[in-house]
Formats: C-alpha cells, sequence, structure tokens
C-alpha cells in the first residue's frame, strides 16, 4: 500500500520581541531596496498637478488603467484653471474607463477649483493644505509630497496595508494607524521609497489571493511564509510585472525600469486590481 504524503505544516517562529521586529523589518526594507533598486510612482506624470489628479483617479482601479486614461484627459484639460471650468460630462467621458467616474469628476473639478481660488493654480507642498482638496486624504497628500516635493510620508494604499500586516508590523486595518505605526519604525529618510518598494514586491510577488511565497526573496524573514504557493516552479509562474516577464503599469517608465513599457489603450488586457 502506498505511503500517504502528508504536507509538513510551516514551522511556527517563537514570539518575537519589538526590537527584534524592527530589526527584521529594517532588514526587509535592506532587501527590498536589493530586489528593487528601480521602485517608483507607477502613475505616469510630469507635474505635480498631473500626479495630483493621477493618484485621485487610481482609486478602485490599477495605475495601468490611468495611464492609459490620462494622455487624453491632460490634453484637454493640462492646468488646474482649465479642468475647473470642465463640463462635467466631458470630463466624465474621458476618465469613465477608470470606474466610479462620476464621483471622480466631482473630485476632479472640485480639487481644481480650489487650487485656482485658493492656491494660485498650484499644487500645494503641505499635508495639511493638502487633505483640504475635495477627493485628497492622507494617501493621495503622501503620494504628491513624497514624489514631487520630496517630503517623506508613508503611502498606505491596499497592498502596503496587506504586506505590514503580513510582515508582522502591524496588526492594524485602519491605513491611518498604519500609516503612524509604520512611521515609528522606519527612520523618516526612509519612508517614501519604504512605501514604493513594499507596494511594488505586492503587486508582483506577495499577491492578495496567490501569494508567490516559493519565489520570494524575503521569504526567509516573513512570518506568513506559507499562505501562498511555496513550490518555486508553481510560484515562478504566479509572478507579474518585469519579474513575470510582462510590461510594467506605466507608458513612460523610468529609464532604469528594467522592463517593458505599458501599451495604450486598446492594445494590452488591463489586469483586475487585487
Amino acid at each position: 500500500m502506498a505511503e500517504s504524503k502528508v504536507k509538513s505544516p510551516v514551522k511556527a517562529r517563537k514570539p518575537e520581541s519589538h526590537l527584534a521586529m524592527v530589526r527584521r523589518a529594517r532588514k526587509i526594507n535592506r532587501e527590498l531596496a536589493e530586489v528593487y533598486p528601480y521602485a517608483h510612482p507607477e502613475l505616469d506624470f510630469e507635474n505635480p498637478f498631473e500626479l495630483l489628479v493621477a493618484t485621485v483617479l487610481s482609486a478602485q482601479t490599477t495605475d495601468l488603467r490611468v495611464n492609459q486614461t490620462t494622455p487624453a484627459l491632460f490634453a484637454k484639460y493640462p492646468t488646474p484653471e482649465d479642468m475647473a471650468a470642465a463640463v462635467p460630462e466631458e470630463l466624465e467621458e474621458i476618465i469613465r474607463p477608470t470606474g466610479f467616474f462620476r464621483a471622480k469628476a466631482r473630485s476632479l473639478i472640485g480639487l481644481s477649483i480650489a487650487l485656482r481660488d485658493n492656491f494660485g493654480g498650484e499644487v500645494p507642498g503641505r499635508l495639511a493644505d493638502l487633505v483640504t482638496l475635495p477627493g485628497v486624504g492622507r494617501k493621495t497628500a503622501n503620494v504628491v509630497l513624497g514624489n514631487v516635493f520630496g517630503v517623506p510620508g508613508i503611502t498606505v494604499d491596499t497592498h502596503f496595508g496587506r504586506l505590514a500586516r503580513r510582515f508582522g508590523w502591524t496588526a492594524d486595518e485602519d491605513p491611518v494607524k498604519v500609516e503612524a505605526t509604520v512611521a515609528e519604525i522606519f527612520p523618516k529618510s526612509e519612508w517614501t521609497m519604504l512605501s514604493h518598494r513594499v507596494v511594488f514586491h505586492g503587486r508582483r510577488i506577495c499577491h492578495a489571493r496567490r501569494p508567490a511565497c516559493g519565489a520570494c526573496p524575503i521569504s526567509a524573514l516573513c512570518p506568513s511564509y506559507g499562505v501562498g504557493e511555496t513550490d518555486p516552479e508553481k510560484a515562478a509562474k504566479l509572478l507579474k510585472y518585469e519579474k513575470g516577464g510582462q510590461p510594467g503599469q506605466r507608458l513612460k517608465p523610468p529609464a532604469d525600469y528594467p522592463g517593458e513599457p505599458a501599451r495604450p489603450a486598446g492594445t494590452v488586457t488591463v489586469e483586475v486590481s487585487e
């Protein structure tokens, strides 16, 4: 009679002190910096206004879908003054592919009016000012501050929150609490790049539904190893974007991006956001 094969359970880790967790967290950050030396914001933009608008549009959709939509958007409305005067129905039609287009159109027109009337048509460089704009919360504000003003910030999107919990940095679900907890673990100078690295890892390897644990370069540091596919060959098939030999999300990626640029709308199938 053939001997039945029983998978060995994932070995339980010993309780970890706060100091040990901090040291492990910082080692994860260093390892991710080596894995993703090219980490960057995955929204196409050329100025603060474009990044602000693109980030608002990115809610509940992929950055790729936003990047395929914004060329036409910015061609028609290149400045806050132009977008403030937009006919809502015309703006809605352009951004329709990003979903929730009516609510997003209201936010874009509202924030553009606020920029025109309250900030001289310029995107402000302070968090306190940015969060007064319609449709702009801490996540969007931190994206803009960190990537165009050089002000460190932690961007807690769904990917960052998921990995922060899997890595054992926090148990919180609330983005504001996650941001505050993680901010105490890492030096302020690391906040912006940490955000990019963690989000890159979440999109490429540590997916929501089927993490590619067997292909993860930081698996030895992760207390959640085993929640996903551990077989190396099977895990390798789960890799996305440049790690899986596929195009990235930006139509115009940075020069050091090792993968291929995304294609314009109509030439590539858009992945469903996790």
